[in-house]
């Protein structure tokens, strides 16, 4: 059943990336083996992830696996199909194991603030001072791949009244905007997503203010990035 599940989720993120038109930029960052985290921004309701994926997968032949906010795992449904998919619990003992064994792991600081997010935020980077992917790259030494994807915030039209936003679990913090589509389907705009170079992870003893540091220098690559893929 979950072989079934995955072939049937793969199917479905090859039409996602064909029905956006989703291409993926600058692969010859991507390395054929060994770990990497990938760091960039997250799209309206992370609708994006599939197609995403898919490229990277296409890219490499690798199938990346995601850290996902832990309130998805409060979700009875989700908690269950998540892991089949790649998604991973986004917990710092997680990553790394996942790191360790050479997979290559997806990371969007801004989670679910990022995901949830109402119009007036669309490519804004809401990391709200995380320094978490930092520590992570730090204690796992390895390279940081940032990236950027556009046309991800544009797949439905969200109202910015807090009225059409629902809580996505019992006691969780984070709304969930309500949209619209184009009848069922989200609207058909293109995705492009970059690469950039990789980078060099900080010192695994670096203090706070030199993890901050790192934070904004990927923040700026990933707002950089942002622009290019605009105009791919």
């Amino acid at each position: 059943m979950r072989r079934a599940f995955f072939r049937l989720a793969e199917t479905g993120a090859a039409l996602s990336a064909r029905y956006h038109r989703a291409q993926l930029l600058e692969t010859k960052h991507l390395p054929p083996a060994g770990p990497v985290l990938l760091v960039g921004n997250h799209g309206l309701w992370g609708y994006e992830t599939p197609a995403f994926f898919h490229l990277l997968h296409r890219a490499t032949g690798r199938y990346p696996q995601g850290l996902a906010e832990r309130g998805f795992f409060k979700i009875p449904l989700v908690k269950t199909l998540l892991p089949w998919l790649g998604g991973v619990e986004g917990t710092r003992d997680n990553a790394l194991a996942a790191l360790r064994e050479g997979h290559l792991v997806v990371c969007y600081p801004g989670g679910a603030w990022e995901t949830f997010k109402k119009p007036r935020h669309h490519y804004t980077l809401r990391w709200e001072g995380t320094l978490g992917f930092a520590r992570l790259a730090a204690r796992a030494q390895v390279p940081i791949i940032p990236f950027a994807g556009y046309g991800v915030d544009g797949t439905f039209v969200c109202p910015e009244d807090e009225r059409w936003h629902v809580s996505l679990a019992p006691g969780e913090k984070y709304r969930v905007p309500l949209g619209l589509g184009l009848g069922p389907l989200p609207l058909p705009v293109r995705m492009t997503f970059v690469l950039g170079a990789p980078l060099l992870p900080p010192r695994a003893d670096a203090s706070d203010e030199q993890l901050q540091h790192f934070r904004e220098r990927i923040a700026s690559r990933v707002r950089h990035l942002l622009v290019r893929a605009c105009h791919a």
